[in-house]
Formats: C-alpha cells, sequence, structure tokens
C-alpha cells in the first residue's frame, strides 16, 4: 500500500510555521499531549454490555498521532514512555507503588510497544489524509488498534505462555469499547476539518 504524504495534518493549520516561534509551539504540543495522554490514561467510561471500562487513553494515543502527524507525534508519545519510565503514575493501571520500569515490564509492556507504532501509522495515515474523511478515519482507527493489539498479544503469550487465552484477556473484553472510540473517531477528525475549512473560507 503505497501512502502519498502530502497533507497537513491538524496542529500545522494554526499557530507559527517557522522559526523559534514553531520551536516554541511544537514544545507546548508535546507538553500538552503528554498530559492529555496521561489524564486519558485514568479516565474510564462503563460501556455497557462489556465486562470492562472504556478506557480513553487508547483514544488518545490514536488522537494524538493523527493530530499532530509523525514526527512531533512520536516525539510526543516517546515523552510519554520516557516519564512513565521515571516513575510517575499516568499509565492505564499504574499505582504510587507499582509504576516506572517495573510497570512498563508487566503484563502492559506490549500495548505500550503498540502505542508508541500506533501514534506513528496515525501520523502517517493522517499526512497522508485519512483524518479528512469518516470511512478512511474509521479505517486508520481500526489498523491504528491492530497495531496496537499485536504486540500487546505477542507480550502476553512471551510472558504467561501460548497455551493461556489471551485473545480473552488481552483483546475480546475491549472490542465493544474500541467500536465506540472508533465512531468517535471518524466523526470527530473530519469534522474538525470541515471547520478548518470553514474558517479558511
Amino acid at each position: 500500500m503505497q501512502i502519498t504524504q502530502n497533507h497537513s495534518v491538524l496542529v500545522e493549520t494554526f499557530g507559527a510555521s517557522d522559526g523559534v516561534a514553531l520551536r516554541a509551539k511544537q514544545a507546548i504540543l508535546v507538553l500538552a499531549g503528554i498530559a492529555l495522554l496521561a489524564v486519558c490514561a485514568k479516565i474510564k467510561v462503563p460501556v455497557p454490555g462489556s465486562p470492562v471500562a472504556m478506557s480513553l487513553g487508547t483514544f488518545a494515543v490514536l488522537g494524538v498521532g493523527a493530530a499532530y502527524g509523525p514526527r512531533l507525534g512520536l516525539v510526543t508519545i516517546m515523552g510519554y514512555m520516557i516519564v512513565g519510565v521515571l516513575g510517575f503514575d499516568i499509565f492505564q493501571n499504574s499505582t504510587a507503588e507499582l509504576n516506572g520500569i517495573e510497570y512498563m515490564m508487566g503484563s502492559t509492556g506490549g500495548y505500550l510497544v503498540g502505542y508508541v507504532m500506533a501514534t506513528l501509522l496515525m501520523g502517517l495515515l493522517a499526512r497522508a489524509g485519512w483524518d479528512r474523511s469518516a470511512p478512511k478515519m474509521a479505517g486508520a482507527m481500526l489498523l491504528g488498534n491492530l497495531v496496537l493489539y499485536v504486540p500487546g498479544l505477542i507480550w502476553l503469550g512471551m510472558l504467561y505462555g501460548w497455551d493461556k487465552p489471551l485473545l480473552e484477556w488481552g483483546l475480546t473484553p475491549f472490542l465493544v469499547g474500541d467500536a465506540i472510540k472508533l465512531a468517535l473517531a471518524a466523526m470527530i477528525l473530519p469534522a474538525v476539518w470541515r471547520l478548518v475549512g470553514q474558517a479558511r473560507g
């Protein structure tokens, strides 16, 4: 699949576009993105019919990737991981007692790798314009979730054994919530682009 990387991403539609002012804007966006990821990771919304609550963490990860683009998105998610390595309680199930490297090397480790990969993929797809239409944005979210889950499930298999019910542990309980997040993203990102177009018009 060939992806033409010639579209702007959302954060490039406002503010400075070159020089020192651009670097300052990017630094602010990175800090804001890390804060957003940390806050959303702790927000859980009950989903009727699902055994687990929907976390907004993955929604924020994929959203930051799409809005920031591949480079700035990657810097932001890596900054988030570095803050986590330093021991701050910023992950979905981390606590004041369980955090840092100890937490990141546990059952969540593969999904954290998936966060980085999914952020980069969403940025690339946004750069190709996939965030500007609902069908393409839905497809981007689907691919982003796939890239996120694959290393997560592989990690669980390596950690606990391939004879365990890995899909029941690490995939199927989250599908309802992921479907809701996919639908939301498919509506929100293209709607924001339409507002940008109207503002420019």
